[in-house]
């Protein structure tokens, strides 16, 4: 909700990511100068929320759509910026970005519940580095 938006940019958010597409969260982050990435599936949500303002689209659950769907949209929507997120780790998202996706979301893939618990921050910097390469050998391709 833009309350919520307005709170996290005033602790020093410089970004906000929502689930759907909420306008009134769009126009809270414009307002303070700030990166919104709202939520959508279809590619009427992808466009409602990329003409209110998103700087990128977060297109969820991506990878029940696929890297293709990510292509499709972009066809005749080449000026809107997406990033897939919901199941996308180190096997997928180079077929994302080929596809076009600005960049990817990964979470627990990447972020890896267990060795945060243990403090393995080692192996968790190495699995970041991992994606880093697999990201750039994508882009190279």
């Amino acid at each position: 909700d833009p309350e919520t938006a307005r709170v996290a940019m005033l602790a020093g958010a410089d970004f906000v990511v929502g689930p759907v597409v909420n306008t009134d969260v769009i126009r809270m982050c414009k307002r303070y100068g700030k990166i919104v990435i709202p939520g959508a599936f279809t590619p009427t949500e992808i466009l409602a929320a990329w003409q209110s303002g998103a700087d990128v689209v977060k297109v969820f659950p991506a990878t029940k759509l696929g890297p293709s769907f990510i292509k499709d949209v972009r066809g005749p929507l080449p000026q809107v910026r997406l990033t897939p997120t919901g199941g996308v780790d180190i096997s997928n998202m180079g077929e994302f970005l080929k596809a076009g996706a600005a960049f990817v979301g990964v979470g627990t893939a990447m972020v890896n519940r267990k060795l945060v618990a243990e403090g393995k921050w080692d192996e968790l910097a190495e699995l970041a580095s991992a994606y880093v390469a697999a990201a750039r050998a994508a882009r190279a391709s």
